[in-house]
């Protein structure tokens, strides 16, 4: 923000912000990490094979 900012639109970015991170970003970061990990794991028992006990 510039300094010639106002605290109203200073509360309206860090709003916007929020919602950004927390409606949109995080979703889709999860979304990204559990089905990559899934992946990874899923590629490795195709190398490796499956767990053995």
């Amino acid at each position: 923000m510039t300094a010639h900012s106002s605290p109203e639109q200073i509360k309206k970015y860090e709003k916007n912000t929020f919602v950004f991170l927390a409606v949109f970003l995080a979703p889709i970061l999860s979304i990204i990490i559990v089905g990559g990990f899934g992946f990874m794991i899923w590629i490795s028992q195709m190398l490796f094979g499956p767990p053995t006990s």
